[in-house]
């Protein structure tokens, strides 16, 4: 069986694997990734197209409809001018320690996230995210230190029930 079949039937194979641990797992076991640390949470069902180009440190969570993005094609187009020939461009992308990537990010190649980084869900990141920090929007900027993001929330660890969690909720909501 060719090489590219072969990596579009594990893709498809980790596409359909319900269970994000047990998807987590093989992803570890077969080295997908370039380097997967401990405790790297992904939650994509679907791996990028070159996930040799992507390093995970330790204590990595990566939510749900994150994409990386570490090449483009546009090398094509440009080929059609006749102006030269033009290569296919591919960029590696390396999260380190502590980051958390919120769902629907796009993290495009060339990009060093963290240590201690925070990205808000929907995000674009299109330049590294300095340690500390925490960014959101498109492009992804600073909005905010990821140590106070972290004391806050420690200062707010309280375990509600649906019930509590309504009512806190509704105040918040008429209070505005």
């Amino acid at each position: 069986m060719k090489s590219w079949t072969k990596k579009q039937l594990r893709r498809l194979r980790i596409a359909l694997m319900i269970n994000s641990d047990k998807r987590n797992r093989y992803l570890k076991k077969h080295h997908v990734f370039k380097e997967m640390g401990e405790n790297v949470f992904f939650q994509p069902r679907f791996i990028p197209s070159d996930p040799n180009l992507i390093k995970f440190h330790n204590n990595v969570i990566v939510t749900s409809n994150v994409t990386f993005v570490n090449h483009d094609i546009f090398h094509l187009g440009l080929n059609n001018l006749q102006q030269g020939t033009f290569s296919y461009e591919q960029r590696c992308i390396e999260v380190m320690d502590n980051v958390f990537i919120g769902c629907n990010s796009t993290i495009l190649g060339g990009v060093r996230i963290g240590p201690n980084a925070l990205i808000a869900a929907g995000s674009v990141v299109t330049k590294d995210v300095l340690p500390n920090t925490v960014v959101a929007g498109n492009p992804a900027k600073e909005i905010g230190r990821f140590d106070e993001f972290v004391a806050k929330r420690k200062k707010e660890n309280v375990l509600l029930n649906e019930d509590e969690l309504w009512e806190r909720f509704t105040k918040e909501k008429e209070n505005r």
